[in-house]
This record gives structure tokens, C-alpha cells and sequence, in this order.
């Protein structure tokens, strides 16, 4: 009896203990809110391709599908660059914060959104625009893919443009540690987003029945609202990020300067794994629509299981930045290991879900057998795939903080291009293993990259990068 109360109370006083845990408050108290909002981002693009693909024509269905992930892969090497770029901003708010040199803020806010406005959205959306027919073609879209496909396209590249200019915002937000406002927000927007497409896709009261398109037009216009609300909030000075737009702009050759170091190797990253994803996806889509499809549901799945590493990675970018930028190298250190504790745990979780209840999640998606058997196979693969995942996202989040990008280029690069597109094709199309030989390269490739990340890491020269 007194055994089993003096047990109780220890279990007590380690919960106590482990949620007074200063570090780890720091940690959670950025990570859940942008959690939350990339898993309920996550959860409504789930249920926009679940609405996709339950139309009432399987072959209308399975085509919509396959439309939706073979233009989301060109989006997202733009979105990638812009993504990169906004690295640098991240990583340079957060350092200027730790070592309190706030009125440097605005200005880099104002370079990372004109430089992604002007050198990457518009251009890549007139782009995709043109030559939506050929960029479509590439991605080896089969005749009825393209019909459906086309407008699509140029509907979500003119979103593009709007989606970028959050991006930069929430990232400089999430630099000085605030998170909340970007998760309302979007959460407004995709919220916004799986009703109009409700309404859109299946023609409800009165309106058309626009299918693929009408997912388009919702998702487009969620983009130009999220915007609206994100520059409300900014140019109100309510926060430590603020846009002063009656205050003249003058280039900051540093600020360049630092964006340059810490972005161009991001932005080659990106463009590296957008690269590798391309060849990736060509060599699936080269098994037909019904296994393509049944790969872009799987690949939905995984962009969920991406969240807790994206989300600890962005946690740890913030906290680390600002520690060294306070010359706080060992709590930078401690932050970074928190971040990547906590994280894996919930991704561990994921795991377990994915292994066990892998019909049953795709199911919501397809009523097709052939889809389910195939996602289902890969959902068991990304299982294994998701504690290296978690681990090497958010460690490399910890070097982005610090401004160190170089490494995780070099990870990316290796892991990608040489392993993850290179076993594709030796067990797709030399060895026949089909669509789970795809998603044995995709394991091999995380734990390529987690193990060139995790070394860098354990060197500790992360710590002692120079920003201007």
C-alpha cells in the first residue's frame, strides 16, 4: 500500500517536472500552433482529393486524381524556391531578435517578399500559364488526365502568386516565435477552402458541377483571402513584424548579402528534391492511372506524416537563430535536441497508425479495390520511413536556424537524386516491383538524408555561423 502511493507520487513529480521544463515550454509553445496548422492544412487537402476521388465516375475519378498530383509537382517547385528564399528571412529575423537588433526586421521583411514576388512567383505563374499543355505532358499526363487537368493548372498558378506572399509573412512571423496568428488565418482559409470546393466540385446549390476546376477556383480564391488578412495584420504594428508601406524602401546590401548565403543553397536544395520528385513521379506514372492515382493518395497521406518534423524543424529554426544570435550556443544546442525528442515521439505515433489502419485511411479516398491494395502497401513503407523522417526534418531545421543550408543541399542531393530516383528505376522498371519498389527507394532516401544531417549536426560547427 505505502509501495503503491510512494510510486504514485513519483509519477507525479516526473510529470511535474517534464512540463516545467523550460526548454521544452519554449519548444511547444511555437511548435503546436504551427502543428495544428499544417495538420489540419494537411487534413483539408485530404479531404479535397477524398472529394476527388469519390466522384461518381471511378475512371472521371481516378483522372482528377491523377490531375491534382501531376500539377501539384510543378507548384511545388515554385513554392519550394519561395519556401527557400523565406529560409533566409526565418533565419535572419530570428538572429536580429536574439541579439536585439530589431530595426533590421522590417527591412528584411520587406526584401524577402519583393525578391519573392518578383524573381519567382510571377514569372513562374506567367509561366506555368503558357505552357501548361507541354509542363503537363512532361509530367507524363495520359490523354484524359490532360483534359481534365489543363484549366486546373492555370487556375492554381494564379493562386500561386497570393500563396507565395503569405509564405513570406508566416515565415517571418514564425522567425520571432509567433506562430498563432499564420495557424488562424490559414485555418480560416483552408476552412474557407473544403467548403467552396464542396460547392464547386459537385455543383450544390444551383451552381455548375466543376469538378477538378472547381477545386482550382476554391483553392485560388482561399489564397487571395489569407492574404488579405495577412497583410491587415502587419500593416496594423501590432506585432514586432510591421510594414510601414509609406516608408521608403532602399536596398540593404548585407541584408542581400545574408539572404544570398543562407538562400541559394536552400533554393538548390529545393530544387534538387523537386528535381528528384519529377524523375520520381514520371517513373510511377509510368504503371498507368489506377497505380498512379493510388500513388498521389499515398503521397497525400505522407505530406500528414511530414507535419510534426516541418513543424519542430520550424521551431527549431526560430529557437536556434535567436540563441545564437544571443550567443547562447548550448541552449541552441538544447532546443534543437527538444525539438527533435518531441517530434519523433508523435511521428512515431503516426507510424503506428499508418501500419495498422492502412485500408481503412484509404478507403476514405477511393472505393476502388486496385487503389486500396496498392496505398496500402505504401502507407506500410511510409511507417518505416517516418522516424528518420521526423528526425532529419527537424534537424535540419536546427542547421537552417543557425544559416547553416549547405549541408542539408548535400543531403538532399545524395539522398534524392542518387538514391531515391536511382532505385526507382531499378525496381520499377528493371525488377518489376511495382509501385511498392517506388516507396522502397522513398525509405532508402530518408535514411540517406537523416544520416548526412544527423553528422553535421553532431559536429556542432552549425553553431558558429556568421551573418552580416
Amino acid at each position: 500500500m505505502f509501495a503503491s502511493k510512494e510510486s504514485g507520487d513519483g509519477k507525479k513529480t516526473r510529470i511535474f517536472m517534464w512540463s516545467k521544463n523550460s526548454t521544452r515550454n519554449d519548444v511547444i509553445n511555437i511548435a503546436w500552433p504551427v502543428l495544428l496548422e499544417l495538420l489540419m492544412g494537411s487534413l483539408f487537402g485530404m479531404v479535397d482529393m477524398m472529394m476527388l476521388g469519390r466522384m461518381g465516375d471511378n475512371s472521371l475519378a481516378a483522372a482528377s486524381v491523377s490531375a491534382v498530383g501531376m500539377t501539384n509537382q510543378p507548384l511545388f517547385i515554385g513554392l519550394s524556391l519561395v519556401q527557400a528564399l523565406n529560409v533566409g528571412g526565418t533565419a535572419m529575423i530570428a538572429r536580429y531578435l536574439g541579439s536585439k537588433r530589431t530595426d533590421k526586421i522590417e527591412t528584411t521583411l520587406k526584401h524577402v517578399i519583393l525578391l519573392s514576388l518578383i524573381m519567382l512567383a510571377i514569372p513562374i505563374s506567367v509561366l506555368g500559364i503558357i505552357f501548361t499543355g507541354p509542363i503537363m505532358k512532361f509530367m507524363g499526363a495520359a490523354n484524359d488526365t490532360l483534359q481534365v487537368g489543363g484549366s486546373y493548372f492555370k487556375i492554381i498558378m494564379v493562386g500561386f502568386i497570393f500563396q507565395s506572399f503569405n509564405m513570406s509573412i508566416s515565415a517571418a512571423l514564425r522567425g520571432i516565435g509567433e506562430t498563432k496568428t499564420p495557424m488562424k488565418i490559414n485555418l480560416r482559409a483552408n476552412f474557407f477552402n473544403v467548403i467552396g470546393n464542396a460547392v464547386l466540385i459537385y455543383g450544390l446549390f444551383g451552381l455548375p458541377k466543376l469538378g477538378v476546376t472547381g477545386a482550382g477556383i476554391s483553392t485560388a480564391i482561399s489564397n487571395v483571402i489569407a492574404s488579405v488578412f495577412l497583410f491587415r495584420y502587419i500593416i496594423k504594428g501590432k506585432s514586432i513584424i510591421k510594414l510601414d508601406i509609406k516608408k521608403s524602401f532602399k536596398i540593404d546590401k548585407n541584408i542581400i548579402y545574408n539572404l544570398v548565403k543562407i538562400g541559394v543553397p536552400a533554393s538548390l536544395e529545393q530544387l534538387v528534391l523537386r528535381a528528384g520528385v519529377l524523375m520520381f513521379v514520371r517513373i510511377v506514372a509510368g504503371l498507368g492511372t489506377v497505380v498512379y492515382a493510388s500513388h498521389q493518395i499515398s503521397l497525400n497521406i505522407l505530406s500528414l506524416s511530414f507535419q510534426p518534423g516541418q513543424a519542430f524543424g520550424i521551431a527549431a529554426s526560430s529557437l536556434v537563430g535567436r540563441s545564437i544570435g544571443a550567443k547562447e550556443l548550448s541552449k541552441a544546442e538544447s532546443y534543437a535536441k527538444e525539438t527533435r525528442k518531441i517530434g519523433s515521439l508523435i511521428s512515431t505515433f503516426m507510424a503506428i497508425i499508418f501500419f495498422f489502419f492502412g485500408p481503412q485511411i484509404v478507403g476514405l479516398y477511393s472505393k476502388d479495390p486496385r487503389i486500396i491494395q496498392n496505398a496500402s502497401i505504401a502507407l506500410k513503407i511510409i511507417a518505416l520511413v517516418q522516424p528518420f523522417q521526423s528526425s532529419q526534418l527537424i534537424l535540419a531545421g536546427a542547421l537552417r536556424g543557425a544559416g547553416d543550408t549547405f549541408w542539408p543541399l548535400v543531403a538532399t542531393f545524395v539522398g534524392v537524386l542518387l538514391i531515391r530516383v536511382v532505385l526507382a528505376h531499378l525496381l520499377v522498371n528493371i525488377f518489376g516491383y511495382g509501385l511498392a519498389g517506388a516507396w522502397m527507394a522513398v525509405f532508402m532516401d530518408q535514411f540517406v538524408r537523416w544520416f548526412f544531417v544527423y553528422m553535421r549536426f553532431r559536429t556542432g560547427k552549425w553553431k558558429y555561423i556568421k551573418i552580416r
